[in-house]
């Protein structure tokens, strides 16, 4: 293959990359294909043990209860099914190695080749990948069995939490057909490369990169690493002669990095490492890099690059109505244009490892990211989320280094989780999580790790680097404002140890709707969209004139299935997101911070979908990025308006009329107009 061809192909496979789900392409890149597997396999469940059982044709991702939110039964569907697929091993692949990679099955999969047990993987949120070269008969075609289940057990994460535990291989599939010599892909399922960036001065820096191998006879065999810029310049290069079958270990030094900032400037480099024998180009992988530095001081917060920033953001959960957790690009690009419209500029990936097509969306789009694995307790529910069990804690440092080497090269990644509200009440965690930390920082150095808590008190301070509670002051108890008198009294008891809030929200529906300000009961079925709103109007107050909180994660961007959730609209459905769970309406709150987190114009009347109204004075409330908002009501322009700091305009004491009354706002900014109205019926 000629250079000019070469740099063509590989261009057009890192659009591929880009523009579709992880994994979900057919390529190959100068010797490596990766072919897409998710078409084609049949479903059933595996209790239907018949000669003919039911079976479903289905495309992955897939998972088989996605409906069970929606029934409000606690005890939905956690059961075994067993996914086949019939597939074809060319004749040309019968000198090359074949791995199947999954990115993830929900929870222990078992995987048959040709009827024969491979391997068994424990875990549904990190990726496995296995080598099926022995197994399958080139120029036939084989059978793969794989046996999932999501049923609860005492040995894998999470024993319990406030969200679903979907089954089904729900995350895509590949198969990978290398050369008998490659990079590999076979520890922990990672990319065989890590990438260790380090800025020397403001004109230098280096990356450390270290590549496993898989190789026979190193005779012949080198390894070159090109740094290529977003210009698709190859800036940097280093070769090295292969002398250990396991690993090469090299350095890159570059000029004038050019630094990836957050939002600011989320610049990306990538880096090719080619496998060459005699210097044909026998196996690639590229990987994202980018150069920053960030620290987290108990007083100043989050600092990248030598500057403050804000770290302000959503927790997410991989589940959108009708799919749940067997979500594709498509969902996953709309979560991350909500995301960007919110202003968000970090996101705490709950309470689990994400798939990567979305770590490589924040990467792209300067997202802070909170990457953590599930290990979950029952905050203010009954159970455990730990016990003092071998198997299940060796499963707990499995899956947390499955997800440090996985993810290890992207620069959106600053923080390794560790749990999630644990509790005192059975086993002590204290002890292994230190351990757990101790594993993250042998792994990873360079981040640091963090974790959230809900239990006032030092028990949990000192088992991660830095440390977040989730708060929700003036919803399940207590008034909006004590947030901020907590703050400060944590950071008075706690000086040196910097702390984030990892969540606060309150349950909205945009459908119930109340003209008062009596607080609502969390747990009953009326969760008017104005408490939501004025819940996060005063939180993020307090919360903002306290930069010294590293970071402020809203809880959450949208609703999602919590099977034990039976309350607000809809049993099965915690309502505390900010758009709903199908995306289809954006609550109040969204555009509350969506006007303080951008300065990008937009004006919005909040309250609007509360049409028919029975009292007949009002206020009317608008958010918007300019604090000159002009009111017309029923046609009337209305004086008096009231812009505070938080972008937020309010006329009070507006007397509606009997009947219909017509809302309008508009606002000039730059020449722009612009307009939003809405319509409150006055009833008798």
């Amino acid at each position: 293959m000629n250079k000019l061809l070469s740099k063509y192909l590989y261009l057009f496979l890192l659009l591929l990359i880009c523009t579709n789900y992880s994994f979900a392409q057919i390529g190959a890149i100068d010797g490596r294909q990766v072919v897409n597997f998710n078409s084609d396999w049949k479903f059933h469940f595996a209790y239907d043990i018949r000669k003919q059982p039911e079976k479903i044709n289905v495309t992955l991702p897939h998972t088989w209860n996605a409906g069970d939110v929606l029934k409000g039964k606690a005890n939905y569907a956690r059961e075994a099914g067993i996914y086949e697929k019939n597939f074809l091993v060319k004749e040309s692949w019968k000198n090359k190695r074949l791995f199947l990679y999954f990115e993830g099955a929900n929870s222990v999969a078992s995987v048959l080749i040709n009827r024969h047990f491979i391997t068994e993987h424990k875990g549904g949120y990190t990726a496995f990948c296995i080598e099926i070269t022995d197994w399958v008969k080139a120029g036939e075609a084989n059978n793969i069995e794989v046996q999932v289940s999501n049923a609860y057990r005492t040995d894998v994460l999470p024993l319990c939490g406030d969200f679903n535990v979907y089954g089904g291989i729900h995350r895509p599939v590949s198969l990978l057909v290398t050369s008998k010599d490659c990079i590999s892909p076979l520890d922990y399922a990672s990319s065989g490369v890590y990438l260790t960036p380090k800025i020397l001065s403001d004109k230098t820096a280096s990356v450390n990169i270290v590549t496993k191998l898989s190789v026979h006879n190193t005779a012949g065999l080198k390894l070159r690493a090109d740094i290529i810029d977003a210009g698709k310049n190859i800036i940097a290069s280093a070769t090295s002669s292969i002398s250990n079958k396991q690993q090469c270990n090299q350095t890159v030094n570059l000029k004038q990095p050019h630094l990836w900032n957050g939002k600011a400037d989320a610049y990306l480099y990538t880096v090719n490492v080619s496998l060459m024998n005699n210097d044909a180009v026998i196996d690639q992988v590229t990987q994202p890099l980018g150069f920053r530095t960030y620290r987290v001081d108990a007083d100043k917060g989050f600092i990248l690059n030598g500057k403050y920033l804000d770290l302000h953001g959503v927790g997410f959960h991989e589940d959108v109505e009708g799919k749940a957790s067997a979500v594709d690009s498509v969902d996953l690009n709309k979560d991350m244009e909500l995301i960007k419209e919110i202003g968000a500029t970090a996101i705490r990936l709950t309470h689990y490892p994400h798939g990567k097509y979305f770590y490589d969306l924040c990467d792209r789009n300067g997202m802070v990211v909170w990457s953590e694995i599930p290990f979950v307790g029952p905050g203010g529910y009954t159970g455990a989320g730990y016990l003092k069990n071998p198997a299940l804690e060796s499963q707990a440092r499995q899956v947390l280094t499955e997800m440090i080497r996985q993810n290890y090269n992207h620069p959106a990644i600053c923080f390794w989780g560790l749990f999630n509200e644990l509790k005192l009440d059975h086993d002590d965690p204290v002890p292994f999580l230190k351990q757990l930390n101790e594993l993250a920082k042998q792994e990873d150095p360079t981040r640091l790790t963090t974790a959230a808590t809900f239990l006032d008190g030092s028990q949990f301070n000192q088992v991660s680097d830095i440390i977040a509670w989730n708060k929700y002051y003036g919803w399940y108890d207590g008034e909006f404002k004590q947030i901020g008198v907590w703050a400060d009294k944590t950071h008075h008891d706690y000086p040196q140890k910097p702390f984030a809030v990892s969540e606060y929200g309150a349950g909205g529906s945009p459908f119930k709707h109340a003209e008062n300000d009596n607080k609502p009961d969390a747990d009953g079925k009326f969760h008017p969209e104005e408490w939501q709103t004025r819940y996060h109007e005063v939180n993020w107050q307090e919360l903002y004139k306290r930069p010294f909180v590293w970071g402020k994660f809203v809880w959450a961007l949208a609703d999602f299935g919590s099977s034990i959730r039976t309350e607000g609209d809809a049993d099965g459905i915690n309502d505390k997101g900010l758009v709903t769970y199908n995306r289809a309406v954006k609550k109040d709150a969204f555009y509350f911070y969506k006007a303080n987190w951008n300065t990008e114009p937009m004006l919005y009347i909040t309250d609007r979908r509360n049409t028919v109204r029975h009292q007949q004075t009002t206020a009317v409330k608008v958010y918007s990025t300019n604090p000159n908002v002009k009111l017309m009501v029923n046609g009337v322009a209305i004086k008096g308006g009231k812009a505070n700091d938080f972008h937020t305009t309010i006329w009070d004491n507006i007397t509606l009329q009997k009947g219909k009354n017509k809302i309008e706002v508009s606002s000039n900014v730059d020449g722009r107009l612009l307009e939003d109205s809405c319509e409150w019926t006055l009833e008798n």
